[in-house]
């Protein structure tokens, strides 16, 4: 192990929790004086409360003598704003330029007291480049955008100033102590072939979550984007909630009925990199290639084919800063679910590079510093200003320090996903026999994170429901879920192996494999087939690009199997509280009985795996002397399982060391069944 100086610099604390950063000592304090460097200079402008507030300065302003408007567009000569307002008149509202490239132009209101632009009215800014040719652009903070798909795909920014403001009801939960994620899309959440709207969410889905007991959802695809299909992540409108689903009023009522179920409400924002569109988009905005981006190859990202962010620029820093201040504040949310941090924090954005893990892929010239540092500014503002708020990184690097306090030499995020895990339960379904899984890989797989950086864990996400890979209940039973998933006929083979494999999975998953679980909508229940959204490859059909609630709310299908045993999985676990609690104590693997045994939270967590043997008397090590009864039973008949195990059994524990502990207990443990226990006092 590296030698540990007694006394670390500010900035390196980090090394303290893993002293094998030590030799990239350096590295950490390079990028934390980078750090320090940006939270002076945003100091010197009034700190992160003035500086995140740009979205009050910039774009629209309302006031009782009229509206202002402004915009950054260093690159352009002239510009004017036009609109339904004016008929559209290229050049009778000209805007002043300041010396920092900011225009503005002030509307005083028309004589009657309305303002000079009618609500919902369409709006643009044309601007005039140094070469004299002439531009028109959406305003890059606009709060609305609206889309006529009849006419033409692209979008047109709207002047949002509806005369009755929404009033908030509910007081935002506390942060909860387990996160359990609901990842969730409005679009696909109705039942009929079209785009899903917030009101239907709000009444049809948040009852459903709820009840689930999850206490988190992740909202996908809010941010406003052209293209339907990109599944939100190619953001046109970065202040704009996508007006497919409806209106901002409705958004909020969304997010404040879900506070009002005690549900926390996560944005998935994307702030990796932004939409190539030039006419909607914010590529190009005032004529020059770098004004926002990065210039050249460098603002270019090959495989998605976008825009990538110059986090080192001030304007920059100022719009995405204040683009998660704006969520916050205006909409209500509670944190957010930040997407490509991998593509943000090295240069060559993970494109045909295998991370191995080896502490020097994560430090020194690949690393792309500007980006990191915003990253660490982002969590910096946002933990400050709102200590009860939640970030989780979608990193599939491997990153130290991702997860620890800025103030340690930590990038600041809460949590990380657990991308590996998704991973290798795909692999194992594809390519390996039941009575080939190896237990240890699996335990390794779920336990392997680092200490101290919080987790969550998941068996699959939005990424493995679509198109061109399967679901874990598709890959489990296939075509069989066309024909055999009515309690009316015959229980298959396929389907028996398939529901009890799908519950396991889940739990052992939920149990072991982090400090936070997720599950993407509609996966809980078995979500028949895949997600593929309506585009040109498929005649536009929504028929793939919806949920399917009917085949879980009949109760002739064995859907409602999955469904009710992930709920009682959630349920329990607000009870018991493991995901809160360290790291479980694996007591057991056993690779020819295919099973693992381990304790967490007081509670014992049994799984047998074997597709055929049952055990009696099967010898379990517990933390603690007393009685155990079961909690959780896979193998219900309410889950579709089989009853074989009593659940009014208790088993007193034995004094004798076994497995790690001093005390022991026999269980019946039949084959493809999990059981949880907890202490019966």
């Amino acid at each position: 192990m590296p030698y540990l100086p007694d006394h670390l610099e500010e900035g390196a604390g980090v090394i303290k929790l893993d002293p094998w950063l030590a030799p990239y000592k350096a590295s950490l304090l390079e990028r934390y004086a980078a750090y320090k460097k940006w939270k002076q200079i945003i100091d010197e402008q009034g700190g992160y409360e003035k500086f995140t507030r740009g979205y009050e300065h910039f774009g629209f302003q309302i006031s009782d003598k009229g509206i202002s408007y402004r915009e950054w567009a260093p690159n352009a000569a002239e510009a004017f704003l036009f609109g339904d307002f004016n008929q559209w008149n290229p050049t009778s509202h000209r805007m002043k330029k300041d010396d920092y490239g900011v225009y503005e132009i002030f509307l005083p209101n028309n004589p009657d007291g309305t303002p000079a632009i009618a609500h919902n009215s369409k709006v643009k800014i044309t601007m005039i480049k140094p070469d004299g040719t002439r531009i028109d652009r959406l305003p890059a903070w606009v709060h609305r955008v609206t889309q006529d798909l009849s006419v033409s795909p692209t979008y047109d920014a709207v002047f949002w100033n509806p005369p009755k403001k929404y009033q908030w009801k509910n007081k935002a939960p506390p942060k909860p102590k387990s996160i359990k994620v609901y990842e969730a899309h409005v679009g696909i959440a109705t039942t009929e072939g079209r785009v899903g709207l917030f009101t239907e969410f709000t009444a049809n889905v948040l009852p459903r979550i709820k009840n689930l007991g999850y206490n988190t959802i992740q909202l996908m695809a809010i941010m406003e984007h052209a293209y339907y299909a990109s599944f939100g992540y190619q953001v046109t409108s970065f202040f704009a909630a996508s007006s497919r689903y409806g209106t901002p009023e409705e958004l909020m009522e969304l997010i404040d009925t879900a506070h009002g179920l005690g549900i926390t409400v996560l944005l998935d924002v994307v702030h990796s990199h932004a939409c190539k569109n030039i006419l909607d988009g914010l590529n190009n905005f005032d004529g020059s290639d770098h004004q926002y981006f990065h210039e050249g190859a460098k603002g270019r990202h090959e495989l998605w084919d976008s825009r990538l962010f110059n986090y080192g620029s001030y304007e920059v820093m100022r719009f995405l800063l204040s683009n998660l201040r704006f969520y916050m504040e205006v909409y209500g949310f509670d944190g957010f679910r930040f997407d490509g941090v991998t593509s943000m924090m090295y240069k060559h954005h993970g494109i045909g590079f295998g991370f191995s893990g080896n502490y020097h892929e994560y430090f020194g010239e690949g690393v792309d510093l500007e980006a990191v540092v915003y990253l660490m500014i982002g969590n910096d503002m946002l933990h400050q200003l709102y200590p009860q708020v939640i970030t989780i990184a979608e990193d599939v690097s491997g990153m130290p320090t991702l997860c620890r306090p800025v103030s340690e030499g930590g990038i600041g995020f809460d949590y990380r996903l657990s991308m590996a895990i998704p991973d290798m339960w795909i692999k194992l379904l594809k390519e390996t026999a039941d009575d080939e899984w190896n237990i240890a890989n699996i335990v390794f797989t779920l336990t392997n994170r680092r200490y101290m950086e919080p987790s969550i864990a998941y068996c699959e996400s939005h990424d493995q429901a679509l198109v061109g890979d399967k679901t874990i209940a598709f890959w489990l039973m296939d075509r069989e879920m066309y024909t055999h998933m009515s309690v009316l006929t015959e229980l298959t083979p396929i389907i028996d192996r398939g529901l009890a494999l799908h519950k396991m999975i889940r739990l052992v998953t939920h149990t072991l494999g982090g400090e936070g679980y997720l599950n993407f909508i509609g996966n809980e229940f078995g979500h028949p087939e895949w997600l593929d959204f309506p585009r040109e490859g498929n005649n536009s059909s929504f028929h793939y690009a919806r949920r399917q609630w009917n085949v879980v709310d009949d109760p002739l299908l064995r859907y409602k199997f999955l469904n009710d045993f992930d709920g009682a999985m959630n349920n329990d676990e607000t009870q018991v509280g493991w995901l809160s609690a360290s790291q479980g104590f694996v007591s057991w693997k056993h690779e020819g009985d295919k099973v693992l045994v381990f304790d967490r939270a007081g509670a014992v967590f049994i799984f047998n795996f074997h597709s055929t043997k049952s055990f009696t008397d099967y010898r379990i090590a517990v933390p603690s002397p007393g009685k155990y009864k079961v909690l959780l039973n896979s193998d219900e008949e309410r889950f579709g399982g089989h009853a074989r195990v009593n659940n009014d059994s208790v088993y007193f524990s034995t004094p004798g060391s076994w497995s790690g502990h001093d005390q022991y207990i026999q269980v019946y443990i039949p084959s493809r069944t999990a059981l949880v226990l907890v202490k019966a006092e």
